[in-house]
C-alpha cells in the first residue's frame, strides 16, 4: 500500500476514485486538516481487520511498511539518507526535540518571524528560563529575508521559520536563508507543515539542519504522525530527553544491558511506533509520489493563480495574500469589502465550503485534486454574502 515502485503515473491516478468527497463537498481546507485518499481509508480498514482477526502475526510486514514510509519521506524532502528521518507524533514534538536538545548558553538568541503559528513560537519562548532570547522580525514583502537577517548578531544560534506562513500563504526564500546561516555558523530550523505535500521541497538545496512537518495537512495523512529531519552531522549534537527500547542501537535485543542510542534519527523515537498511522501515511504519500510532486505543485499553484484572478475580478472581495511570483503557495486569504469575516465564514460553511478564518480574512487552501468548479462555487457563495 505504500509501495514506491508503483506503476502508476499522474495520468493513471483516478482522482474521482481516490477522493470521493469531490462529489459532495467543497473542500478548501488542506492547510488545516486534509481528507484522506480512499486508498488510505482502505489501508486503515485493512490494518484494523488484520489486527482483529490475526493480531500481530504479520508484524514483520508492518516493519516493511514502516521502512517504506521512511524511504517515501526521504524521497519527498530529498534527504541524503533514511538515517536522517525520524517518525514523531507531531510538529511540536519535533520542534521540542530541537529546542531542548541544543546546548544553549545564557545570552544566546533565536531569530524568527512575527505571526508564526504557535507551535513555532511557544517552544522557543519556553527557553527563556535558560536565558535564551527570541527575536521576532516584522517582515516586509519586499525583502523579508533581510528583515530576518537584520536581527542577527554574534549571539544568534538559530533561525527558525515556517517555509510558508500559515495565515496568508507567504513563502520565504529558504535557500537564501540557508546560505546565510551556513556563512554565519547559525543553525537553520524549518517548520515545513504548509509545504511538504504541496510544493517540491529539498532539505539539501536549502541547507536545512532541522525540518519537521505533521502528516495531516498537505500530505493527506492522519493526525499523530510527523516527519522529523535532522541533518546527519547533528544527530548526536541534540541531547536526548526521552528514552526507551526503540531508540537503542540493538532495539530487538531486549536483554541488552550495554545499550547505546542508535546512530540514526530513530534515536528520537523512544517507544513503540504508531503502526496504524504509518500504514495510513504511507498510503497517502503513495498518491503524491505516484502523481509526482512536480505535477502536484503545478496544479496547486495553478489553483492559487485562479483564485487570485477570480478574487481580483470580484468587486466585493479583497485579496490579502501576496501575488509576487515565488512568494505565494497553496494558501489564499481574502476578505469581503462590506461583510465581516465571521458572517462570510458562516455563509461559506453553511453552503458546504470547508475553509478557515485566518490572517484577518477567510483562508482557502485547495489541493492538487481540487477542480476549479469547486473553487468557483465557493467564490460565488462569498460574493453573494450580504
Amino acid at each position: 500500500m505504500g509501495n514506491m515502485s508503483s506503476a502508476h503515473t499522474s495520468s493513471e491516478i483516478n482522482l474521482q476514485q481516490e477522493f470521493p468527497l469531490l462529489d459532495s463537498i467543497h473542500y478548501l481546507n488542506h492547510a488545516a486538516v486534509s481528507p484522506w485518499p480512499i486508498r488510505t481509508a482502505d489501508a486503515v480498514t485493512g490494518f484494523s481487520q488484520e489486527n482483529a482477526t490475526q493480531g500481530s502475526k504479520h508484524y514483520l510486514q508492518w516493519l516493511n511498511t514502516e521502512a517504506t514510509l521512511r524511504k517515501q519521506l526521504q524521497q519527498l524532502i530529498n534527504a541524503k539518507s533514511v538515517n536522517e528521518i525520524a517518525l514523531l507524533k507531531n510538529t511540536s514534538e519535533a520542534l521540542s526535540v530541537v529546542a531542548f536538545g541544543l546546548p544553549w548558553q545564557a545570552g544566546d538568541n533565536i531569530v524568527s518571524i512575527k505571526g508564526e503559528f504557535p507551535s513555532n513560537r511557544v517552544v522557543w519562548q519556553a527557553l527563556k528560563p535558560k536565558g535564551v532570547e527570541l527575536r521576532l522580525a516584522s517582515i516586509d514583502a519586499t525583502n523579508p529575508e533581510q528583515d530576518l537577517f537584520a536581527l542577527v548578531d554574534k549571539h544568534t544560534r538559530l533561525i527558525a521559520v515556517s517555509s510558508v506562513q500559515y495565515a496568508a500563504g507567504f513563502q520565504l526564500d529558504l535557500a537564501r536563508i540557508g546560505e546565510f546561516c551556513k556563512k554565519n555558523n547559525i543553525l537553520f530550523c524549518v517548520d515545513a507543515i504548509q509545504t511538504i505535500g504541496a510544493l517540491q521541497f529539498d532539505v539539501q538545496a536549502i541547507q536545512a539542519d532541522f525540518v519537521m512537518a505533521d502528516g495531516h495537512k498537505w500530505m493527506l495523512g492522519p493526525e499523530g504522525l510527523a516527519v522529523f529531519y535532522c541533518r546527519e552531522e547533528l544527530l548526536e549534537k541534540l541531547t536526548l530527553h526521552q528514552y526507551g527500547w526503540h531508540m537503542t542501537d540493538a532495539f530487538t535485543n531486549f536483554d541488552n544491558d550495554e545499550w547505546q542510542p542508535v546512530g540514526t534519527a530513530r534515536r528520537f523515537e523512544c517507544g513503540s511506533p504508531n503502526m496504524l498511522g504509518i500504514h495510513a501515511l504511507s498510503a497517502s504519500l503513495s498518491v503524491l509520489l505516484a502523481f509526482g510532486m512536480d505535477n502536484v505543485e503545478a496544479r496547486i499553484l495553478d489553483n492559487t493563480r485562479y483564485l487570485f484572478e477570480q478574487i481580483n475580478n470580484a468587486e466585493q472581495l479583497i485579496l490579502l495574500s501576496n501575488t509576487t511570483e515565488g512568494r505565494y503557495s497553496g494558501i489564499v486569504t481574502f476578505r469581503h469589502r462590506t461583510v465581516d469575516n465571521e458572517a462570510l465564514f458562516s455563509q461559506l460553511t453553511e453552503n458546504g465550503v470547508m475553509c478557515a478564518q485566518r490572517g484577518g480574512g477567510v483562508r482557502f487552501s485547495p489541493h492538487f485534486y481540487t477542480p476549479k468548479e469547486k473553487i468557483l462555487h465557493a467564490l460565488t457563495v462569498a460574493t453573494q454574502v450580504s
